[in-house]
């Protein structure tokens, strides 16, 4: 079943997508062409089509992904991750469970959390 499910997402993303998404990856810091984006809107899985970010809640931290202060309610799951020599928390689409990123606690935020999210992971639209 595994095998069936990899080769739907394989060729249904970019090889990118597909390593950051379904195989935990990372992508390159500054590369992501939702980084600078500035419009009005939101941020879904690109997976599922799970809302997960409002653009007002996204802000320049400096680390190279796209950073938010918050989730839309109910739209990421948390995992602990023990990799690096560290212990960081992973954030999982709710509805598919594709990798997005992680959030780290940031005392510069109203919220003290800063959501780093690998742009290749989301899909923006616009606000209507």
């Amino acid at each position: 079943m595994t095998v069936n499910i990899n080769n739907k997402w394989k060729n249904d993303l970019s090889e990118l997508a597909f390593n950051v998404c379904k195989l935990g990856q990372t992508e390159p810091p500054f590369s992501g062409i939702l980084l600078h984006n500035h419009k009005s809107g939101f941020y879904n899985c690109i997976c599922c089509d799970q809302l997960l970010f409002d653009s007002n809640t996204k802000f320049d931290s400096g680390s190279g992904w796209p950073s938010f202060n918050m989730t839309i309610d109910g739209s990421v799951r948390y995992l602990e991750e023990k990799s690096h020599g560290i212990i960081r928390i992973e954030i999982r689409c709710m509805k598919c469970d594709s990798h997005l990123g992680h959030v780290f606690d940031d005392s510069s935020t109203e919220t003290n959390r800063r959501y780093c999210v690998n742009s290749v992971s989301m899909t923006f639209r616009d606000k209507v």
